[in-house]
């Protein structure tokens, strides 16, 4: 299993171990990877992700994954939080056909 976070790909970077007399070596830079259940409102459902621990930050700011996912653009999410959102759109566009 990669270390990629599920909800917006962040994967490790790469960089250089500095000595003392500065000798530069390459390093790699992992990523803050956690196992969380995010539960969506709206769909009355949980989810299993792994994510980044600043991607989790994020998510706790936007108020919960419905939030995040309605808040950020497709293009920076995995095909997996692309689903969800879908899902999460659809299940809006259900409730104002309903409201109207």
């Amino acid at each position: 299993m990669s270390r990629r976070c599920d909800l917006l790909d962040t994967g490790p970077m790469s960089g250089n171990n500095v000595s003392h007399s500065k000798v530069r070596t390459r390093r790699r830079f992992e990523v803050n990877l956690c196992n969380v259940t995010l539960a969506s409102e709206a769909l009355g459902q949980k989810f299993r992700l792994r994510i980044a621990a600043k991607t989790l930050r994020t998510v706790d700011f936007k108020g919960g994954l419905d939030g995040f996912l309605l808040g950020t653009k497709n293009h920076k999410l995995t095909d997996k939080a692309k689903t969800i959102k879908k899902s999460l759109m659809k299940k809006k566009a259900e409730a104002e056909v309903q409201a109207a």
